[in-house]
């Protein structure tokens, strides 16, 4: 009787007639407890290294700022301990503000979202108020340059000018953005400045109407001679397109020299001061330089790409006095530098640095100084100023305090007032005696003079209609007899 193999030996016998196999015999229980214990095993090791990895991503991503330890502290203290319920957002803002003025900059600051709208407001677009580029100086206010044309202007402020009271009230420890809230307001209305000015004994005040100041930065006119004047007022994001529309048209109605006229610019956009300046400089030469606190330069250069790849081809002046900052000293430091064109006026005022706005996520902005900015020729002029190829002064009198319409001035008054009063009425050839800030008898006889000749009231006391056209005719005649375009006509003649 044939015998058949178990199932098992008839898979090992076949298994040995197949050269390179092997085979190893497992019962089944214990084979599923070591894939279980495998299993096990794997996902604890897995569990404690994610642990340890998730451990030191978080050591990583957030580390110890020790030095908030001290803010964190005192911001428990006040809002636990504090007799009365305190504002966390106020607080936080205060900590920041009080962090960014204790860079001692006058040109870093933190700006609420109210504020920084009014910021850009001031940059980009119309805004209403007096029309005066201001800074902190030494804990005062202080007047870096009113916008051309302006109720500041107009008003007779002067770069330089400190701001001691708005309405009465003192503004000394104010920040710039502060001080701005408190001048700005509505169109028509009025606002009193408190002024101390060098080389005046006591303050003064000067009320100006608030009006709507335009974005309109670019001005020109031309004449007979075919000089053409143009005048930048600031640099706001369209600047450098206003410049070129108006030089180009300029171009076609046959200019044959440009003064560029930069006196009382306060500066604005550097890309835009960039943009003007290489209409001015041959492409790839260096417009300005950056330096960081490292000190790392980094030249930008000419590109006349933005322009449409125009070029100003005429001789060219530029003017510049002790309220051209910033920006405008930018462009007047590369045309001269890099471009050879003379400067005329008085030295500018000296603002070496850059700054850049970042808007944070509440819509508050933290405007900074990051860089210095350096000449073409590598010249800090920071407190310094650009001195002018060719230096002419105004005459006095442009820069005296414009007399109040609202006050009366009579016979037997005296001060520093009565001295501007006299010094004007000298400048359109009125005979007032001697200048001392005596309203004397000739001083008098020399109202009644120009009220006879002007159709006024004959009085002899400068108040009112007589005060305003005063003012507008000295005004006139300055503009008619400017000594500084008058000497830049010269050079290009």
């Amino acid at each position: 009787m044939d015998q058949h193999p178990q199932p098992e030996e008839e898979e090992k016998e076949s298994k040995k007639k197949q050269p390179g196999n092997s085979y190893i015999k497992i019962k089944v229980f214990p084979f599923i407890m070591i894939i279980f214990a495998f299993v096990f095993v794997t996902v604890l090791i897995t569990t404690v290294v994610m642990s340890l990895g998730a451990d030191k991503e978080v050591k990583v991503t957030i580390p110890e700022r020790n030095e908030f330890t001290k803010l964190y502290n005192v911001y428990d203290q006040i809002t636990k301990n504090y007799y009365q319920d305190t504002d966390s957002s106020k607080m936080i803002n205060g900590a920041i503000e009080g962090m960014v003025a204790s860079l001692d900059d006058p040109y870093s600051t933190y700006m609420s979202k109210k504020e920084s709208s009014q910021f850009n407001d001031s940059i980009s677009s119309s805004f209403e108020g007096i029309g005066a580029e201001i800074q902190e100086s030494d804990g005062h206010i202080m007047i870096v340059s009113p916008i051309k044309n302006s109720p500041a202007e107009k008003a007779g402020l002067k770069p330089r000018d400190i701001i001691q009271k708005v309405d009465g009230k003192s503004i000394d420890g104010d920040t710039a953005t502060e001080a701005t809230n408190k001048i700005r307001g509505e169109k028509g209305t009025d606002v009193t400045l408190t002024i101390k000015r060098e080389g005046v004994d006591q303050p003064f005040d000067v009320t100006i109407t608030r009006d709507e100041i335009p974005i309109e930065t670019v001005y020109t006119e031309m004449g007979d001679d075919k000089i053409a004047h143009v005048t930048i007022s600031s640099f706001s994001e369209n600047t450098s397109e206003e410049f070129l529309k108006a030089v180009k048209k300029l171009d076609k109605e046959g200019m044959k020299g440009l003064i560029v006229d930069l006196r009382g610019n306060p500066g604005g956009l550097l890309d835009q001061a960039v943009n003007i300046s290489s209409m001015f400089v041959d492409d790839g030469k260096v417009v300005v330089q950056e330096e960081d606190k490292d000190g790392k330069k980094t030249a930008i250069q000419a590109d006349s790409s933005a322009n449409d790849g125009y070029k100003v081809k005429v001789p060219t002046v530029m003017l510049i006095d002790d309220g051209s900052a910033s920006a405008s000293e930018i462009l007047a430091a590369a045309a001269s530098e890099s471009g050879d064109v003379q400067l005329v006026g008085t030295k500018s005022f000296g603002k070496g640095t850059v700054q850049t706005a970042t808007e944070l996520d509440d819509g508050s902005t933290l405007k900074l100084t990051i860089a210095k900015w350096l000449t073409p020729d590598g010249e800090w002029i920071n407190e310094k100023g650009i001195t002018p190829d060719k230096e002419v002064k105004m005459p006095d009198y442009a820069s005296m305090t414009v007399p109040s319409a609202s006050k009366s001035y009579k016979e037997g008054d005296y001060g520093d007032e009565v001295k501007t009063i006299e010094s004007l009425l000298k400048a359109l050839d009125y005979n007032v005696g001697e200048v001392d800030g005596l309203y004397d008898t000739d001083t008098a006889y020399a109202v009644q003079r120009f009220q006879r000749d002007n159709g006024l009231e004959i009085t002899g006391v400068m108040t009112g209609e007589t005060t305003s056209k005063l003012v507008e005719l000295v005004q006139k005649q300055l503009t008619e007899n400017d000594p500084q375009v008058n000497a830049a006509k010269e050079m290009l003649k």
